[in-house]
């Protein structure tokens, strides 16, 4: 089994034998990663002094997964508390606390809306809190607890929608964070029971996919962490009838990435469908050339041996409003108006009678 080393092993194995003493082929914690590259750039700093100033450090791309090595769950009371306070996972908790702020801040939840998850062991989660609003949490209010949602660290009581994230992280391995919210405009959608088209933005189909919809069921209840993880296992983006948004990516950094994506996506479609026009798609195989760039990504596909014709069909998809200017006069050869001489005359006499009734009320 390969060795987990955390962020405390690491500071000792740096300061006793140097970043070159580290396995090769160990797993580390983010945070422990942070410091072994760290420690790598500095001493390329140390051996390169004279070099120009312009020589810069090599570019990096962030990686906020959280790996842990299978079957090293801790299980004791005090193991659980020890885990929950330590470095690595008080990282987590505190970019939980950032994310429930971006939410927040972008008019994704109101009230004490919305919900965060991120898995950090076989059968170990970290939740967001029942009854308290995303935008004033801090890391110490995160919960920690198990697939069953039994509750083992955290000073706040749990949020019963943490059972429907971990409906899709049972189904899903790679779902390792999610992101539950209510956006506008991806709700709407929700609400009208409209899945979202596709082929119509690059991005959107390489970063979601198609977007799925899981059919109303109570919130919180173990029928909506059914359903939902049914749709969750095929579409990192669900729309939950009248209810709202779900998410899930290999970070909280990436889950709550797909909120926004939702979000604007619908946004732009909604936006595109007042314009009077049929909205205009990419062909099948452009579609299949993305899906291709998603597979590159790490990201899977379930329509990645769907046909190219069936790719971008939206024949279920109607926008609610379409523009349209009545003609000014009636097309050549078209039926004229029929006249009634017995309405015209029954219009003059009621007339008359108003007529009659405001000249004795002194008003004519």
């Amino acid at each position: 089994m390969k060795k987990l080393i955390t962020a405390k092993e690491m500071e000792t194995l740096l300061a006793t034998k140097g970043p070159d003493a580290v396995p090769t082929d160990a797993l580390l914690t983010p945070q422990a990663r942070d410091l072994l590259n760290d420690a790598k750039r500095a001493g390329k700093r140390k051996r390169g002094a004279a070099a120009p100033a312009a020589v810069s450090a090599e570019p990096i791309v962030p990686d906020y997964e959280y790996r842990w090595a299978p079957g090293s769950d801790p299980t004791t009371p005090q193991a659980l508390q020890d885990f929950y306070d330590s470095d690595e996972i008080r990282t987590l908790r505190e970019r939980m606390a950032d994310i429930g702020k971006r939410i927040w801040s972008k008019d994704y939840v109101d009230g004490n809306g919305g919900n965060l998850t991120i898995r950090v062991g076989d059968n170990l989660v970290l939740c967001t809190p029942t009854l308290i609003s995303k935008g004033f949490m801090t890391a110490d209010d995160m919960c920690l607890i198990d697939f069953d949602g039994k509750q083992y660290a955290g000073r706040r009581k749990r949020t019963s929608e943490a059972m429907t994230h971990m409906a899709i992280m049972k189904r899903q391995p790679k779902a390792k964070a999610c992101c539950h919210a209510h956006p506008p405009h991806a709700t709407a959608f929700a609400v009208a029971s409209v899945v979202p088209p596709t082929c119509m933005i690059p991005e959107a189909e390489v970063f979601l996919g198609q977007i799925g919809m899981a059919p109303y069921r109570t919130p919180g209840s173990p029928e909506n962490a059914e359903i939902v993880g049914e749709v969750g296992k095929d579409h990192q983006a669900v729309l939950m009838e009248n209810h709202g948004v779900i998410t899930w990516g290999k970070d909280i950094e990436d889950a709550y990435w797909k909120m926004e994506n939702t979000d604007a996506y619908c946004k732009t479609v909604w936006m595109a469908s007042q314009l009077g026009k049929p909205l205009k798609t990419i062909t099948g195989s452009q579609a299949k050339e993305l899906i291709g760039i998603r597979k590159q990504l790490g990201m899977d596909d379930y329509r990645e041996d769907w046909k190219e014709c069936e790719l971008c069909d939206n024949a279920d998809f109607r926008p609610g409003v379409v523009c349209a200017v009545p003609p000014h006069e009636a097309p050549s050869g078209s039926a004229q108006p029929e006249y009634n001489d017995e309405a015209e005359i029954l219009v003059q006499q009621i007339t008359n009678e108003i007529v009659e009734g405001l000249k004795k009320e002194g008003r004519s």
